[in-house]
């Protein structure tokens, strides 16, 4: 396992039990004590997290809206979308994320990227979850949209989410989805969030969908965008090579995060 990646993984125990030691982190990582306790200072100076005698505590403020909104499914599989989606972002780009248990994931290996920290990054979010994990950031630039917050997934929407979105330019944008069918294309329970989707991929230079292998082949409410807006999928090393092909024949280039 490569720095970020143990660094994302480190987040992700640390919110799931709210506390760590360097023995429980050796045992499952398989880095050195002294390598494990480089890693949790490292976290600390960023502030995403407190260091114990032989361990660490999680940041109450960075973790207590991601401990509501995890959701425990997939969950491997959304750590490594979300660290292959992270590779993707340059320093000093600005980057877009919607709501979405995926790229809450990826603002968290976004902010275990060490090479971040000297050009700094632009998030620009509709979800109140990760702008709280990534404000403890100081060099993070976090804007929030704006917008009525949907009390089922801590997302922006509205008229005042789509007037700022009209105002701004993204490099990037990740957008979770509920599903995405080689015919119905990306798609998600509501449509709302939907619309709030659909213009920040519009607004970004690159937009990729990010879903693991239960979302493919699933048709939901609200259709978000097909190909044309999404040319490239991260999804995980469990899409079959049906569900690829379908993808691929409907002109998605398919990317499985291994």
């Amino acid at each position: 396992m490569n720095r970020a990646a143990r660094l994302t993984a480190i987040l992700d125990l640390l919110a799931e039990q709210g506390e760590v030691s360097v023995e429980q982190l050796v045992e499952r990582f398989g880095a050195s004590a002294a390598t494990t306790r480089r890693d949790l200072d490292s976290l600390a100076e960023r502030r995403l997290l407190t260091r114990t005698h032989g361990g660490a505590v999680a940041q109450s403020v960075a973790y207590e809206l991601p401990i509501r909104y995890r959701s425990h499914h997939a969950t491997g599989a959304k750590e490594r979308i979300a660290v292959a989606a992270a590779a993707l972002v340059v320093p000093g780009q600005v980057v877009g994320l919607s709501g979405g248990t995926t790229t809450n994931a990826i603002a968290t290996a976004l902010a275990a990227r060490t090479d971040l920290a000297e050009h700094g990054l632009t998030v620009v979010t509709n979800a109140v979850n990760i702008a709280s994990q990534l404000a403890m950031r100081p060099e993070f630039k976090v804007v929030v949209t704006g917008g009525v917050i949907h009390p089922r997934s801590f997302e922006l929407v509205g008229p005042f989410v789509e007037q700022l979105l009209g105002g701004i330019r993204l490099d990037v944008a990740f957008i979770g989805v509920n599903g995405l069918s080689a015919e119905s294309g990306a798609s998600t329970h509501d449509e709302a969030e939907a619309a709030v989707n659909r213009m920040m991929a519009q607004r970004a230079e690159s937009a990729y969908v990010v879903a693991d292998a239960s979302k493919l082949g699933r048709a939901t409410f609200a259709h978000v965008g097909g190909a044309e807006l999404f040319p490239v999928v991260l999804t995980d090393a469990a899409a079959s090579d049906a569900q690829r092909a379908a993808l691929a024949d409907a002109g998605y280039k398919v990317r499985p995060a291994d």
